[in-house]
């Protein structure tokens, strides 16, 4: 591809990643290990700032903690902390799956988990404690957020709740970014053995290099200094049930020339600026979360330019002082299966439960951690982006000041659209690739 070269691409700080990606990273994978550490793990993390925020708003009303969520006696109201569980027959089971299919595949979910009829419950080490009221019922929840719930104990033994809250938003940096810059936010490609590289693809790459459009666009595109791209690369075809490789058949050369097809066409994009690959469902890595980094043998003329990375997923990474926090969507699609609510506020919602996965292990599947919960947000990001989404933009305000721009990032495939974000203003917008002549 021939690129116009007589505008200069700008340029910016690119911070090491090392420090973040140690959260997501796993090593060899073993699974022989039990989820509950995981819960255990989350609930003591989060436990201390829903305490303080719990105290502040309930105990100078004479309102106090119950400890242990199975010692909560009487009328009078307390509050007690825990874990959100939801039981509801929505749920998919892996052990009616086998009952009634004898095989173990990825059920296919259904459209809400919360539909009126599901169980809440509140569970710490001590065990649990039915939720009742209309707090809960008009409230925003899914299994696994950790909360504080003030309320009091009915005849039947349920909990019946008033008011509740989170652990709010963590600690934010400072952001010092003053460049008019911008970072290129794809997601979905969705790259196939039948068309590897789709036509608005190829002008999706020349615009990003410079190479397409008019003198403004070339000139916003010389202003980008990173492309990411939040999963879904490719659509690698999942062979059958009972299916059987055989070497004779050659059964991985369609999945070969994808792959080789896609470095082709990401190299082009590589040699322009910075490109990161955070993986997907429909990726070549690990089925659960946080999913690996896509193996960089698989790009071989990408990996020959210093700016091209792969990341796990979900991804901390710093450009210009500018923090952000990437997914490629399945913590979002997963949360809006508990709530009517949109993709950006569910997701916006999760930065104030301090969590960005909470309902992994239950309805996500996820890696059984017992050192941490590496989903924790420990550091709030300036920027929150879901890849595989509908196009939607917001902003989560903490109680501290905190500030972050969260944006669901459109599926190119379907949309054709891509994120442009200003590093400066945390403003964004979409652009719209037309591959008609």
């Amino acid at each position: 591809m021939d690129v116009d070269t007589c505008i200069p691409r700008a340029r910016v700080e690119h911070a090491e990643t090392a420090k973040y990606e140690s959260e997501f990273k796993t090593g060899r994978r073993q699974y022989t290990q039990q989820f509950n550490t995981l819960y255990y793990k989350r609930l003591n993390t989060l436990k201390p700032f829903i305490l303080n925020h719990a105290r502040t708003k309930w105990e100078p009303k004479k309102i106090h903690l119950t400890p242990k969520v199975l010692n909560v006696e009487g009328p009078e109201p307390t509050f007690i902390v825990g874990t959100i569980f939801m039981d509801s027959q929505a749920k998919p089971s892996t052990l009616a799956q086998v009952e009634n299919t004898h095989w173990i595949s990825d059920p296919t979910p259904p459209r809400m988990y919360r539909d009126g009829t599901e169980t809440v419950y509140l569970e710490d080490e001590s065990g649990r404690i039915r939720l009742v009221g209309d707090a809960v019922d008009k409230a925003v929840l899914a299994s696994g957020v950790v909360a504080a719930m003030m309320g009091c104990e009915t005849q039947a033994g349920d909990f019946d709740v008033i008011d509740m809250c989170f652990a709010g938003m963590a600690e934010q940096p400072e952001r010092t970014c003053s460049e008019d810059v911008f970072v290129a936010l794809v997601s979905g490609l969705n790259a196939s053995v039948e068309q590897p590289v789709t036509l608005e693809m190829q002008v999706l790459a020349e615009y990003l290099c410079g190479a397409a459009g008019g003198a403004s666009d070339q000139k916003t595109s010389a202003r980008i200094v990173q492309t990411v791209v939040a999963g879904n690369i490719m659509n690698v075809p999942v062979p059958p049930i009972g299916h059987t490789e055989d070497a004779r058949a050659n059964d991985r050369v369609p999945v070969q020339k994808l792959v080789a097809s896609v470095d082709a066409y990401l190299s082009d994009i590589a040699a322009c600026m910075p490109l990161a690959l955070l993986p997907g469902p429909g990726d070549p890595s690990s089925a659960s979360l946080p999913q690996q980094p896509l193996h960089p043998s698989m790009f071989a003329q990408c990996r020959q330019y210093t700016g091209f990375r792969t990341l796990t997923n979900p991804a901390y990474f710093e450009i210009n002082n500018v923090l952000l926090l990437g997914t490629s969507g399945q913590n979002v699609r997963d949360l809006c299966r508990y709530s009517n609510e949109t993709p950006c506020q569910l997701a916006a919602q999760s930065l104030q439960w301090r969590h960005v996965a909470p309902t992994a292990p239950d309805t996500l599947w996820c890696y059984p951690f017992t050192e941490h919960d590496p989903f924790v947000v420990r550091t709030t990001p300036h920027v929150y982006f879901a890849g595989n989404q509908k196009f939607e933009a917001g902003v989560a305000v903490g109680t501290e000041g905190q500030k972050t721009k969260v944006i669901m990032v459109p599926e190119f495939s379907v949309s054709h659209e891509i994120v442009l974000l200003n590093l400066r203003t945390l403003e964004c917008s979409t652009v719209h690739i037309d591959a008609c002549v």
